[in-house]
């Protein structure tokens, strides 16, 4: 038999809807109603999440039993929780990016954005299952929506995205990608200030990145799952 190490995950915790991460793996987060079904739909989701990061190498393994997760941190949930995104940074995500974090972040970023790219592929020409309720954005509104969302994530950053034209979706997501990386670059380089001009206080890097690639990877599984 061999041995796991456990994962150290946190709780965002609001008053309807929680949310459990790795602390160490970013996009790798699920939301219950409270800490309980949280953490069972994390644990739920971590094959998919150890599939999305196998071409990477990154060592990722999913764990197979709740005990294998370990709850080292708990923060308190916001109006973002409620509305359905995880807004609270963990302690891991102030600290500062070295060459090695980028190296791994991108790594981790690109199989993200391959598992998203490869959902859309996969449902071209098809219409999607609707939801419950009989709604969801068609796979274009998609695409288009993970673009603009993280065209507003990366000015919380504070790297500005310029594109030298007015490109398609598909130019443009590709541009956007590229002024990630730089972005995340110029933040290792010590090129980006933790406060804006206006004195409001940026995103992280780490938090950037988690909250990119947790993004990515939720639309890229809706996808998947409303494929016909």
């Amino acid at each position: 038999m061999g041995w796991f190490v456990k994962i150290a995950v946190y709780l965002e915790t609001g008053e309807k809807r929680t949310f459990a991460g790795a602390i160490e793996w970013p996009g790798w987060c699920r939301s219950g109603r409270d800490g309980e079904t949280a953490l069972q739909a994390l644990l739920d989701y971590g094959k998919r999440y150890e599939r999305t990061l196998r071409g990477a190498r990154l060592g990722f393994q999913a764990p197979r039993r709740l005990s294998d997760l370990q709850v080292s941190e708990r923060l308190r949930g916001s109006t973002t929780t409620e509305f359905g995104a995880p807004g609270a940074a963990p302690r891991r995500d102030g600290d500062k990016l070295d060459e090695a974090d980028l190296r791994r972040y991108e790594k981790l970023l690109q199989a993200c954005w391959r598992q998203f790219d490869e959902a859309a592929r996969a449902a071209r020409g098809k219409t999607l299952r609707t939801g419950p309720r009989g709604g969801g954005r068609d796979l274009q509104k998609m695409i288009e929506h993970v673009v603009g969302a993280d065209e507003a994530y990366l000015s919380r950053l504070g790297w500005a995205f310029k594109p030298i034209s007015d490109p398609g979706a598909g130019d443009r997501q590709v541009k956007l990608r590229e002024a990630i990386v730089e972005g995340l670059m110029a933040a290792v380089d010590g090129k980006i200030a933790a406060q804006g001009p206006r004195g409001g206080r940026r995103w992280s890097p780490r938090y950037f990145v988690r909250r990119s690639a947790w993004h990515v990877l939720d639309h890229a599984w809706e996808i998947e799952d409303r494929t016909p």
